[in-house]
C-alpha cells in the first residue's frame, strides 16, 4: 500500500500570518463540525472552493501487525475544521456534504492566537498529544529553544510534566512533554 504525503491543513498558505486575521469586519472564524472521519475530505473541498481554513494535522506513528512502522497525519481536533471567511463562504462550505453543523466563533482574535500557537508547535516537530479536557494549572511561558515565548498551562499527571496549549473555544488542546526548568511562571 502506498504511503500518502501529508495533506494541506491550511489554505491559503500563510493564512495564520495575516496581521488582521480574526479582526476583519466582513470575515470571521467558523468552527465546522464534520461528519465522522470527513475532516480531510472537507479540507480538499474547501481548497477547491478557494475558502480559507485551518485544520491542524499531527503525525501519528503506528506499527501494525505486519511490523512495518507507518506514519499517518491525523486531525489534532477530530471532527473540527476552522473556516475563515464571510457568511457566503460558510454557506458554500455547507454544500460540500461534509459538514454536520457549524458554530460562529465569538472571539476571533483569541481563536487566532490559539491557532497560531498550535501551528507553531506542529511546525517545530515536537511530539504532540491531543488533549480533550482542560484542567486548571499554572500558566507558564517556554524560556528558550525553538518554542521560546509559547504560553500554556502546566498539566501534572503521574509521570512526566506536560505543557498544555489550549484552543479555548473548543475546550481542547495539545500537550508537549517538557521539564520544569524549561519554563517560567506567568503571574
Amino acid at each position: 500500500m502506498p504511503i500518502l504525503v501529508r495533506e494541506l491543513d491550511v489554505f491559503p498558505e500563510g493564512l495564520l500570518e495575516h496581521p488582521d486575521l480574526g479582526q476583519e469586519p466582513d470575515r470571521r472564524w467558523w468552527a465546522l463540525y464534520t461528519k465522522s472521519r470527513h475532516e480531510k475530505e472537507l479540507m480538499r473541498r474547501l481548497c477547491g472552493l478557494k475558502i480559507a481554513f485551518y485544520s491542524p494535522l499531527i503525525p501519528r506513528r503506528r506499527r501494525p501487525s505486519c511490523g512495518r512502522l507507518r506514519t499517518a497525519h491525523v486531525p489534532l481536533f477530530a471532527g473540527y475544521t476552522f473556516l475563515y471567511g464571510t457568511e457566503s463562504d460558510r454557506s458554500r462550505a455547507l454544500t460540500t456534504n461534509c459538514v454536520s453543523r457549524w458554530l460562529p466563533v465569538p472571539d476571533g482574535a483569541e481563536l487566532t492566537q490559539d491557532l497560531r500557537r498550535i501551528h507553531q508547535l506542529i511546525a517545530s516537530g515536537a511530539p504532540l498529544s491531543p488533549e480533550a479536557r482542560l484542567e486548571q494549572g499554572t500558566r507558564v511561558r517556554i524560556r528558550s529553544g525553538a518554542l521560546a515565548g509559547i504560553e500554556g498551562v502546566i498539566l501534572r499527571r503521574p509521570g512526566p510534566t506536560r505543557l498544555l496549549i489550549a484552543v479555548n473555544f473548543l475546550q481542547q488542546g495539545a500537550s508537549l512533554l517538557l521539564e520544569d526548568y524549561q519554563v517560567e511562571r506567568l503571574d
